[in-house]
């Protein structure tokens, strides 16, 4: 566990009064656009006596493992995202802030009380609407719209679920059906979603998406047991005349590297475009970080890329290196630009755009380009996971199986 300044600032507008923080189950709630976001958290002791808290997302246990109190206060880095829970203890109750520090002045408020474990409390009668299914989905803004896949669970009036879209999947979803309506949130410390919904139909699901302080969409479901996305690897190509991808940027630490190192010189390499404040990308490298280290020796390379907050080397070196220290990533990171998707594609243009964070590009031995995966659908998708991991799984070993023809 770190102290830092920010944690000591923050103490000094709180009282010295000493109050111990309960562990065991905390439900919590965050304060967005006039509705109550709910989630679950879980407070534990560490080996060395300190604090961690999981927040808890349908099947998801998300460590928080750098927990600080002081007095009545309490401090809880998200991870890591580039954000932080502060809350004020009194016995049973926390209240305080969602703290974004890229988004200064701009908390949502936050509470918590001690030993409640339900998602949403039941201001009306447990509902008998079954939601379970697997949907076509339409979530509309005044900006958008975005197609997606829907795929709900329920058993009593409990639900899990989760969105396919074709930039990435919403995560780890969890829910009530109160009244017969819809209720479901997931808090994941950067995805603040709440979805609430009510049938039109025997198949047809419509209501409100809200995301975080200002996002607000209206979304229409149709149960469609064949519901797809459009294919992943159709979305991001290169452009005509291009074969090879050709960058150069500075790691966390300075040190400039490029795709045409000797390093990646006849191998496989997968190259990973992320952002360490991306939900997705988390889960993506969760699953990379360790792949990398069983296949390395086989002739496998990854370089990730990542475009952060804000466009400011010495702000995105620190939060690419705790990204590397806190999941043991051991392949390169390079800081390659800001999370826009415009200035993204700028920065490698033989792509045609960049369409979503994480997007993964795998290139053979002979240094061309051979697969554009777009999205990333993660562990919260169940078998939707399982299917991306098999997918790259083949491509990698169809590629490491062609003979280099370079010279």
């Amino acid at each position: 566990m770190r102290f830092i300044v920010a944690v000591a600032v923050m103490f000094l507008a709180f009282s010295c009064t000493k109050q111990e923080v309960k562990t065991g189950r905390w439900r919590a709630e965050l304060e967005i656009q006039g509705e109550l976001l709910p989630f679950n958290m879980e407070v534990t002791k560490d080996e060395q006596g300190g604090l961690d808290v999981f927040l808890l997302n349908a099947g998801e246990r998300l460590l928080l493992d750098e927990v600080q109190t002081e007095g009545d206060s309490l401090f809880a880095t998200l991870h890591i995202f580039d954000a932080s829970l502060r809350a004020r203890i009194n016995g049973d109750n926390m209240q305080g802030s969602f703290v974004r520090n890229y988004l200064p002045g701009d908390p949502i408020p936050f509470h918590a009380e001690f030993g409640k474990s339900d998602r949403f409390i039941r201001q009306g009668q447990s509902g008998t609407t079954d939601y379970t299914g697997k949907y076509r989905v339409l979530f509309t803004s005044d900006k958008d719209t975005t197609v997606a896949v829907g795929v709900f669970e329920q058993q009593g009036d409990s639900v899990t679920a989760t969105f396919l879209t074709p930039t990435g999947d919403y995560r780890y979803i969890q829910g009530n059906v109160i009244n017969d309506s819809l209720y479901m949130s997931t808090f994941d410390g950067n995805h603040a979603y709440l979805f609430m919904a009510a049938k039109t139909g025997s198949d047809t699901v419509a209501g409100l998406f809200l995301s975080g302080k200002a996002g607000r969409e209206t979304w229409i479901a149709v149960r469609d047991e064949k519901a797809a996305l459009p294919d992943a690897s159709s979305l991001t190509f290169l452009k005509p005349g291009y074969e090879k991808l050709d960058f150069k940027f500075r790691d966390a630490n300075g040190d400039s590297v490029s795709v045409n190192d000797a390093r990646f010189q006849n191998k496989v390499i997968i190259v990973q475009l992320l952002g360490t404040w991306c939900p997705n990308c988390m889960d993506e490298t969760r699953f990379l970080a360790p792949w990398y280290r069983d296949n390395k020796n086989r002739g496998v390379e990854i370089i990730g890329l990542a475009y952060e907050r804000k466009d400011d080397f010495a702000y995105a070196s620190e939060r690419v290196k705790k990204m590397i220290e806190k999941m043991a990533v051991e392949y390169p990171v390079l800081i390659a630009g800001v999370n826009d998707k415009i200035k993204a594609a700028e920065t490698l243009p033989a792509l045609n755009k960049v369409v979503a964070f994480p997007t993964t590009i795998f290139i053979g031995k002979d240094g061309k380009v051979a697969k554009i995966h777009t999205g990333f659908s993660g562990p919260g998708t169940g078998k939707y996971y399982q299917e991306f991991i098999e997918e790259f799984n083949q491509t990698v070993n169809e590629l490491l199986t062609v003979k280099n023809t370079l010279p």
